[in-house]
């Protein structure tokens, strides 16, 4: 009986095999974590070097879920109302076939916003420092525009890539059976091959354009078992090619990863503008909720006031000492100020709400806004604003007994207009997008000159290196012939050239022309981009002042409401008041109170928004932020200055 002689060394080599993959290979004990870690590292490091690049400063940027959060604390201590466990969170997504938690997150620390909460089923109680911070770790949006930041960087390593050494390995095992009837003097009429092969390469393109390759491969299995009669199958080879016209120097062939790189600058300054334009939303959104609890106050106040003078009208008229009708009059208002009353509630309740939903809060999750923030604001204000009700001003005539109207302050001319200056030289200095602009211009001059450079004839010159081992079939093998060796001195050298000359270089030339189009469109884009930015900051400026004015308007407005209402109150208790003018004289004050806090918040918002439009609003990526002085900087006018037309008038009214 013949014995299969080809079986135990199959089996031998296929052991090599797997001995050889996991000592050549150690990625392959790496798991999905491993790499996960790897790519938060890459993604931080370049962070970091980009940040210091665009921003003069650097700040981590963290994506991962807290292993608590204070949308999931609400929603558990207040016992809102859930259909999915991933409510809660991604960690309190249930295993199932396709999803395991444990494995592919970290373990992550407490949401930091949580702080503010007491814990309970009380109502969250929040100011605006609040609500910032508690943005910054749960607002959707904001979350989003971080990791498209971070995988920016992802992207940014696959560029820089492109000029390291890059490794390849691969291990291969094949088994083959070959069959000659007319192998009659032979021990067996049918043989079996395998084959155990390892290729390993490195290629490295560098970056004035020339590349090499090189690659060696052997028959792992034969090398590590000693069986001189198993084929070595050893080959190697290395390449160059060398650009020498068009494709060659460091411009052309590093554009893709300086675009790469400047992309990612423009990116980084994006989200830096966009943390600005973030805190402007955010305490918009607050101080709205605070003005509609403010108005439903104010609302509640009036009620109040409308009830005590129907009750006091009721009892005169039952008296003798108001007309029946007089007192339906002031019955009538009382409805209507309840239905405004029922309004304003319902409105501050839509305006929670909302509020909610843009610090990633759920709608029915119970907080409120603290009273601090607008005592604060109303102080500022009264600063440069609140002036003391004086003697009417009866103003001027000119010779033709017309009456003169001071014009409102100009950005064209007198102290608005040098101020508007400043402003807008510095926001020339501090808008990160404006400073994007102007590189993008940049940008186009340079890809103008990699469209010129592909006009241009290619001239490549390179040379290949091979050695290729004898091969060994079957019947060779089975002779015990000692074949597939790698031979030192029997090397195959190849020179190449390779000319390209511009004869049809019509994609070339559209792309050529299509660049020097896109100079013309980014100076354009830079033009539109210049005189926007000079439009918002006028229109800022002209903002600040009028809303200036508005506020000293709506104070001395409110002034004048509540001395109607204490004298028209005055005269009801002495029988002689006339209703209509009562009813008149509450509903301005309702109609005062709201104006003027709408226009201390409208001068927060426009102070805000011009700090922001200006690129001087300080923010970090966790919610603090720091504002500039603007009266420092000579944008806005000292309030305390003596040259100051309203510490003028309010010193001489104070005299």
């Amino acid at each position: 009986m013949r014995k299969n002689t080809a079986t135990k060394p199959s089996v031998c080599a296929i052991q090599a095999l797997l001995m050889a993959f996991a000592f050549l290979s150690p990625s392959g004990c790496r798991n999905a974590s491993d790499y996960r870690r790897e790519a938060d590292e890459t993604a931080a490091r370049y962070l970091e070097v980009v940040q210091e690049v665009a921003l003069g400063k650097t700040e981590s940027i963290e994506i991962e879920t807290p292993a608590d959060t204070l949308r999931r604390r609400l929603m558990i201590d207040q016992r809102l109302l859930v259909n999915d466990p991933a409510s809660f969170g991604i960690r309190d997504i249930p295993t199932n076939l396709y999803w395991r938690s444990g494995d592919r997150l970290l373990p992550g620390g407490d949401d930091p916003s949580i702080s503010v909460w007491t814990g309970g089923t009380n109502a969250l109680e929040i100011g605006l420092v609040d609500a910032v911070r508690i943005a910054a770790f749960n607002s959707r949006e904001y979350k989003s525009r971080k990791e498209a930041l971070y995988r920016t960087a992802l992207s940014m390593d696959l560029e820089d890539n492109t000029f390291r050494d890059i490794f390849s390995g691969r291990l291969n095992s094949s088994i083959g059976v070959t069959y000659d009837k007319n192998e009659r003097d032979s021990i067996s009429d049918h043989a079996v091959s395998h084959n155990e092969s390892a290729t390993f390469g490195v290629s490295r393109k560098f970056r004035n354009g020339i590349r090499v390759t090189g690659s060696i491969m052997a028959n792992v299995a034969g090398m590590l078992t000693g069986d001189t009669r198993t084929a070595w199958g050893s080959s190697a080879d290395l390449s160059i090619s060398i650009p020498l016209l068009r494709g060659s120097g460091e411009l052309v062939n590093t554009e893709s990863l300086t675009q790469a790189q400047r992309s990612f600058i423009y990116e980084v300054r994006s989200f830096e503008q966009y943390k600005r334009s973030f805190i402007c939303q955010i305490e918009s959104a607050y101080l709205a909720l605070v003005l509609a609890k403010r108005r439903q106050q104010n609302q509640d106040e009036a009620f109040r006031r409308v009830i005590r003078s129907t009750r006091r009208s009721y009892r005169m008229a039952e008296a003798s000492r108001m007309s029946q009708s007089q007192f339906e009059q002031a019955h009538q208002s009382e409805l209507s100020s309840k239905a405004s009353w029922i309004a304003s509630c319902q409105s501050f309740e839509s305006t929670k709400d909302q509020f909610k939903m843009t610090l990633g809060l759920p709608p029915d999750a119970r907080i409120e806004p603290r009273e601090d923030d607008l005592v604060e604001l109303e102080r500022y204000v009264g600063r440069f604003a609140r002036l003391e009700q004086g003697e009417y001003d009866m103003g001027r005539d000119d010779e033709e007994g017309r009456i003169v109207l001071d014009d409102p302050d100009s950005v064209d001319e007198g102290d608005l207009k040098s101020r508007t200056d400043i402003a807008i030289d510095i926001a020339f200095s501090n808008r990160l997008d404006f400073v994007t602009v102007r590189d993008q211009l940049e940008d186009a001059q340079r890809h103008l000159l990699i469209a010129e450079d592909a006009l241009r004839a290619e001239v490549t010159i390179g040379a290949s290196v091979d050695n290729f081992a004898d091969t060994v079939g079957p019947r060779s093998r089975r002779a015990g012939e000692d074949h597939g060796r790698l031979h030192p001195r029997e090397w195959s050298a190849n020179p190449i050239l390779t000319i390209d000359l511009p004869i049809e270089r019509r994609s070339e030339r559209n792309a050529y022309r299509s660049a020097l189009i896109a100079v013309e469109s980014a100076v354009r884009a830079y033009q539109q981009e210049e005189d926007s930015l000079k439009n918002t900051i006028r229109s800022d400026m002209r903002s600040m002042s009028q809303t200036k004015d508005n506020l000293q308007i709506q104070y001395m407005a409110m002034n004048l409401a509540e001395r109607r209402v204490r004298n028209q109150e005055i005269l009801l208790q002495a029988g002689r008041a006339d209703m209509t003018v009562m009813l008149e004289a509450q509903d301005s004050l309702v109609q005062a109170k709201n104006s003027l806090y709408s226009a201390m918040i409208n001068y927060k918002n426009q102070e805000l928004a011009l700090q922001r439009d200006l690129g001087l609003l300080e923010v970090s990526v966790n919610g603090t932020w720091k504002e500039a002085d603007l009266v420092a900087l000579g944008v806005l006018p000292d309030p305390d200055d003596a040259q100051n037309p309203r510490k003028a008038v309010a010193d001489e009214q104070e005299s």
